[in-house]
């Protein structure tokens, strides 16, 4: 990662390579990047800190970029612990520090750091507020539920630089250049995904045209052009696909379910449906699999029953989806089951209250391992997902 965005702003912030998960839930395959900023101004102020495990060197990258000066003010921009775990640290290490936060931030101050009182040097700011640093001016913008109730972002007028929060963030450490879209996608949808009207919000409040940059809280600065991030980022938030394609996304017990998964696949590929992605459920990680799901325009979900209920890789994906907002998508179904299924009654039960959801009828049902019968249920529904002129 470069140190100088610009003359006057620096990144100060980590990387951990070796971060095996985020949230502890989310594998991470090059890591993950804290990003904090530093701007040196007739007032000099920082911007988040990191990680818990990391704030010595956040410590030291400030102070190589600040040198003798010691920071005016801290600004919060998002509670979450990746990125106030230092807030007492710079407490001790700046006495004279003030910290900038919204409201509901000051109030979590406390919870995180109850042991701490800060009320002689918080400054509350809200929508439309500045904070003044001499030639640098950042303007305050609500932002809540992307992804906490109490973020904001920040804007510097005169270098037109959006500090974003967790917004266009991604996977993976600045010191692996893998693909952003890939990882920013994952990332979006599993952190940020339920709220997409919340971040339709913030985009409809911002002057997109004037921004040179996206400064977040984890991945690359973004800088201009900047049209391929903000397409992303509106489709995203809308729910629309980036792809015309099908998931197939399966979870098997002895090979008959994933027999006929692979089989609706390579019947797919023939009835020009698009992009083909096939997920195996209980080998996949979810994370990998729900990005796909909103990736693509429709969806194949094939699982058997169990226990006579639905299989737990299927419905935990499901459970996940429906938590997501996944919704706007044609979706067929197929269950396996050896003397009772009812699977398939039971995925739909959890897809079809989605908004937009269309559940391409019939279902296929397996009894134990495909045969010429649901071969041929299954080229019925492959031909369903084709192109309308097909149908």
């Amino acid at each position: 990662m470069e140190r100088q965005i610009s003359p006057s702003i620096y990144y100060v912030g980590v990387d951990n390579p070796d971060q095996p998960k985020f949230e502890n839930q989310y594998p991470l395959y090059h890591g993950m990047s804290y990003n904090s900023y530093v701007i040196r101004d007739r007032l000099t102020a920082v911007l988040d800190s990191v990680e818990a495990g990391q704030g010595e060197e956040w410590i030291r990258n400030v102070e190589e970029v600040a040198g003798s000066v010691q920071p005016d003010f801290l600004v919060v921009h998002h509670m979450e612990p990746d990125h106030s775990a230092n807030i007492a640290a710079a407490i001790d290490r700046w006495p004279d520090i003030r910290i900038v936060c919204s409201a509901k931030a000051a109030q979590m101050l406390g919870q995180f750091f109850p042991e701490r009182d800060f009320s002689d040097r918080v400054r509350i700011v809200k929508e439309g507020d500045t904070l003044e640093l001499g030639a640098h001016t950042l303007q305050f913008y609500a932002a809540p539920m992307v992804h906490w109730p109490e973020v904001m972002v920040s804007y510097e007028t005169s270098e037109h630089i959006l500090f974003s929060a967790d917004a266009f963030g991604k996977f993976g450490a600045l010191q692996y250049e893998d693909d952003w879209t890939e990882e920013a996608r994952r990332y979006y949808i599993n952190i940020v995904g339920k709220y997409g009207n919340q971040v339709q919000s913030l985009l409809k409040k911002l002057d997109a045209p004037h921004i040179l940059a996206i400064a977040p809280l984890h991945g690359p600065v973004l800088r201009a052009p900047l049209s391929r991030y903000l397409k992303l980022y509106d489709l995203w938030s809308t729910y629309r696909p980036e792809t015309r394609g099908v998931l197939v996304a399966y979870a098997s017990i002895y090979g008959g379910t994933e027999q006929a998964a692979l089989r609706l696949a390579e019947m797919l590929r023939g009835e020009d449906c698009g992009e083909v992605v096939v997920a195996d459920l209980s080998d996949c990680d979810q994370s990998e699999a729900i990005a796909q799901a909103f990736r693509l325009s429709s969806m194949v979900v094939a699982a058997p029953t169990y226990d006579a209920g639905l299989y737990p890789a299927m419905h935990d994906f499901l459970y996940h989806l429906t938590i997501k907002n996944y919704r706007n998508r044609r979706v067929g179904i197929i269950e396996n089951g050896s003397w009772a299924p009812v699977a398939g009654r039971q995925m739909k039960a959890m897809l079809e209250p989605l908004p937009g959801v269309e559940i391409v009828e019939p279902i296929v049902t397996v009894r134990s391992r495909p045969n010429e019968a649901t071969n041929e249920a299954l080229a019925a529904l492959a031909r369903r997902f084709a192109k309308p002129e097909k149908e």
